[in-house]
């Protein structure tokens, strides 16, 4: 075969360390845009993007030369680095150190797109928390509980 075709969709979910609330609304949606542009940077495309003061989802369509992990430590360090270097957080701002991806069908894009752009409403009735062991218990994702959260 002369090249190589994927269809490589992931919904990656991480926190602000020690889930405090600190990313703002006020630029919450400048943050996202800067995200996207990491992600275009990579060749990849964003589906959705949305989050909560405490924590992001990223839709995203995978490049298969390149790991989950590295383009989400990509994401998460670029992020907060234009969050510092911006003073947008009170004192510096740090991601958790690590994060959920749950692989999902072309067929399921626009139903997660939807989950992800409605966080709000989500989270008038679920913590951050209880909505990310909800997402490894769907995925059938084994874990500890004494290791979800730093």
């Amino acid at each position: 075969m002369a090249d190589t075709f994927s269809q490589i969709y992931i919904h990656i979910v991480f926190a602000v360390k020690h889930r405090e609330r600190s990313i703002q609304s006020e630029w919450k949606e400048e943050l996202f845009k800067y995200i996207q542009g990491v992600v275009k940077g990579q060749r990849m495309k964003i589906y959705a993007i949305n989050g909560m003061s405490d924590h992001i989802h990223i839709l995203i369509s995978m490049r298969p030369d390149i790991s989950i992990s590295k383009i989400t430590a990509e994401i998460k360090a670029n992020s907060s680095k234009w969050i510092n270097e911006r003073k947008l957080g009170k004192g510096v701002f740090r991601w958790q150190a690590g994060y959920g991806a749950f692989s999902c069908a072309k067929s399921a894009v626009p139903s997660v797109a939807r989950y992800i752009e409605n966080q709000e409403t989500h989270h008038k009735e679920k913590t951050y928390s209880k909505e990310f062991v909800k997402l490894l218990k769907e995925n059938n994702v084994e874990y500890e509980e004494k290791y979800l959260f730093d």
